[in-house]
This record gives C-alpha cells, sequence and structure tokens, in this order.
C-alpha cells in the first residue's frame, strides 16, 4: 500500500494547474448511457475514481479509451443495466447510472453505494425522485432493482438541494413524457455543466443554475462532445496551502466557482488576486482566525471544510469551524491532533486553538478530502510525516505530490 512522506516546514511558490472536476466528470460519463453513439469528453482528470466508472461503463457494454486526458466512449453495445457492489461500494457516484439507465432501457440493478467513510448519505432523494416520475423499485439483497413501462414527468421538491439526486433525477427526466419540474435543486457548478451537457445531447431543460429546474421531455438525444470544468475543490486546496506556505497562483480555474472561500482567505488577511482564470494567493505573516459554516453552492463547499480546519489549526486565535452539509465529516480531527492541533468536536461543529507550529507523526488518510487536510498540515509541520492509506487521495487528487514537488514541497511517494 503506497504511503506518501513529507519533509515539511519549507516554503512553497510557483504555479500549479488545475484538473478537470471530478464531481463534473463523474455524471457527465454515466449521462453517456442515455444515447447510443460515441461520445468525446476532454479535461479529464485520471483518477482513481474516473477510472472506476470507466470500469462500470465497460461492464454496462459500453467502450472506452482514455488517452492524455481525453476520454472517449462509445455507449451503442451498452445492455446490460446493472451496477454490481464491488464497483459501487468503492464510489457512490457510481450510482449517477441509476437515471440514464431506467431511462434508456426501462430497468435498472444497482447496487447501493459505499464509497467514503464518513457517515450516512441517504439515497432516498434519487428513490423517491424515481418513484414520482413512475418507476416501481424493489430493494433486494442491498441492490435496487428499478422498472418503468414509460417515466412520466411530475412535479419533485428536494427536501435537500441534493447534488446526486438533482443530477439523477434530472437524467432520468429527459425523455419523460411531458413535463418535470424540480424544485430545491442543487446549484452547484457540476449541476449546471451536467445541463448544459444535456442540453447540447438535445435535452430541453431551463432553470439551469437556479434551484428549479424545467425539464420538458424529448424524444430523441444524440451524443456530443464537452470539455470539464476546472476543480474547484483542488483549486480551493492549493490556496489553503498557499495561505500557509507561499505565494502559489493556480492556473486554469473559474473564480466564480470560488467566490466564498477567496472570501474567507482575505478575511485570514490573505492577498489575493484573481483574473479570468488565475488566482493567485500571497500569505500573511500571521493567519487570523476566521470562523466558518459550510453550505451548499454558493456557500463554502462541505469538500474544503477538513482543509480550512488544517489552516485554522495554524491560525492565530481560536474559531469554529461548523459543517451544515455532512454532520459527522470530523475524521480528519484524531490524524490533525497527532500532528499537534488543538481541537475539540462538539456534534457538527469544530473548536479550534491554533497553534504556533505542528510536529511531524505517522497519520492515516480516511477519506479524499480528510488526505487532503493532513498533506497541508504535514507540509506545515517541523519534520518528516509519513501519511498512509492514501488511495484516498487518489480518488480525488490527479498526482497531488508532483504538483506539491513543483511548487518546492519535500513530498515523495513510497510503496510497500
Amino acid at each position: 500500500m503506497d504511503r506518501i512522506i513529507i519533509q515539511g516546514n519549507k516554503p512553497l511558490s510557483g504555479t500549479v494547474k488545475i484538473s478537470g472536476a471530478k464531481n463534473a466528470v463523474l455524471p457527465v460519463m454515466a449521462a453517456t448511457l442515455l444515447a447510443p453513439g460515441e461520445f468525446t469528453i476532454h479535461k479529464v482528470p485520471d483518477l482513481r475514481d474516473t477510472r472506476t466508472m470507466m470500469k462500470l461503463l465497460n461492464m454496462i457494454g459500453a467502450d472506452t479509451t482514455f488517452d492524455n486526458g481525453t476520454l472517449t466512449i462509445d455507449s451503442s453495445a451498452a445492455n446490460n443495466p446493472e451496477a454490481p457492489y464491488d464497483l459501487v461500494k468503492t464510489m457512490r457516484a457510481s450510482f449517477y447510472v441509476l437515471g440514464p439507465l431506467i431511462s434508456r432501457f426501462g430497468k435498472v440493478n444497482v447496487s447501493l453505494p459505499g464509497g467514503c467513510a464518513w457517515g450516512p448519505r441517504p439515497v432516498d432523494y434519487h428513490l423517491k425522485g424515481l418513484e414520482q416520475l413512475g418507476a416501481k423499485l424493489n430493494l433486494e439483497g442491498g441492490n435496487i432493482l428499478a422498472e418503468a413501462e414509460e417515466l412520466v414527468g411530475t412535479d419533485i421538491y428536494f427536501e435537500f438541494p441534493s447534488v446526486g439526486a438533482t443530477g439523477n433525477i434530472a437524467m432520468a427526466a429527459v425523455k419523460a413524457r411531458g413535463t418535470t419540474k424540480l424544485y430545491n435543486c442543487a446549484k452547484e457548478p457540476e449541476i449546471t455543466q451536467l445541463c448544459e451537457f444535456l442540453n447540447s445531447m438535445g435535452a430541453n431543460i431551463k432553470g439551469i443554475g437556479t434551484d428549479t429546474l424545467v425539464i420538458e421531455g424529448v424524444n430523441e438525444i444524440w451524443p456530443a462532445d464537452i470539455e470539464i470544468i476546472p476543480d474547484r475543490i483542488e483549486a480551493g486546496t492549493f490556496l489553503i496551502a498557499g495561505a500557509l506556505l507561499g505565494e502559489i497562483k493556480v492556473e486554469d480555474v473559474k473564480p466564480e466557482h470560488l467566490e466564498n472561500v477567496i472570501n474567507k482567505l482575505r478575511q485570514t488577511d490573505c492577498e489575493i488576486k484573481a483574473t479570468k482564470d488565475t488566482v493567485s494567493i500571497i500569505p500573511p505573516d500571521n493567519i487570523k482566525p476566521v470562523d466558518m459554516t459550510t453550505a451548499v453552492f454558493p456557500g463554502f463547499p462541505t469538500d474544503l471544510q477538513a482543509q480550512w480546519v488544517a489552516l485554522m489549526s495554524l491560525a492565530n486565535g481560536s474559531s469554529v469551524v461548523t459543517d451544515t452539509v455532512y454532520h459527522d465529516r470530523f475524521s480528519h480531527i484524531p490524524e490533525l491532533a497527532r500532528l499537534g492541533a488543538n481541537i475539540k468536536v462538539e456534534n457538527n461543529t469544530a473548536f479550534i486553538r491554533g497553534k504556533k507550529s505542528l510536529v511531524a507523526a505517522p497519520v492515516m488518510s480516511t477519506d479524499i478530502r480528510a488526505s487532503a487536510s493532513l498533506i497541508i498540515a504535514a507540509l506545515a509541520a517541523r519534520g518528516k510525516t509519513e501519511i498512509s492509506r492514501v488511495y484516498h487521495i487518489d480518488r480525488g487528487y490527479e498526482n497531488i505530490e508532483q504538483k506539491f514537488k513543483r511548487l518546492g514541497a519535500d513530498i515523495y511517494r513510497k510503496s510497500d
């Protein structure tokens, strides 16, 4: 099993190119199952999760070719509307095939998902939405069996603006008879891109980027090509590292996707400059403590909560971080504490007392973003830190150690 070794307390500087967004490419890949034909997707990050989704598409019968960031998917021969537990348990996003498969084949057999280790993330919103569109659902042996002779448009209200459910139900509805109205939708940039992609395939979706989507069912859709948006979470991770360790410029980004993060970093006394597709950060002498509460987009992303906690553990004072999106997403706290961080957790809130420095120790990754917070903390800590179970980070960050190395970090990967 791979480990990442970091000799910390070294300044960083330079430019880092941001990869395509994992959370955008996975639903787009699933959407290719809606229609037979060849799709080309550009700026695809080479991640464990994108490879898992390719495997799943192959099992369903699609052909995939991946070369230097360009993914070609031919879904013509797709004929097996199933997503087995072996794949779904490693990545929750494989549940995205549910909507496209029931739309195209009228039936689907998908295992209930696994993925990151923190907390239950119910798929009820997906299932209730499909039932409202007319699907009949059965749960057998941990699998969802769904069938529908015809999906029929209706009004669906999400109790929570779930990204996964918004994407799944939108994909299921594009060929449903009549009009589907989705209320309290997720507005994340990744959902916006998915809906724009569906429209380029011939779907008729209005209200994109708002919390209400109106989908007029169409009879036919066809293949399309797409370039994936930059990964705002990867960009935010490098900016937070810069806040502690030196002047960093992130390239190939959309600053409008990071407004809340940029605003919070400015409050810590960082200097930030943004252009159309870059963001630069200059750290202060002392990080000012800033309270933060996560929220759905356009709020502060829960996927940057762990990294923010790492930053605040070295702030000049006390801060409070609350996660309103996932209440138990704090598995990184005991590991940060091993590096010397002073953090107490009560319910969904972390109370952080900033320290002057952290000290290296062996630590363990527990999920994708927790891994990133440990890398940031280890880069700032005195001494050599060894991070185990780094397969988590490979699910969501492309070449993270090479990117940090180019910025001046003493970081390398070691295989047992």
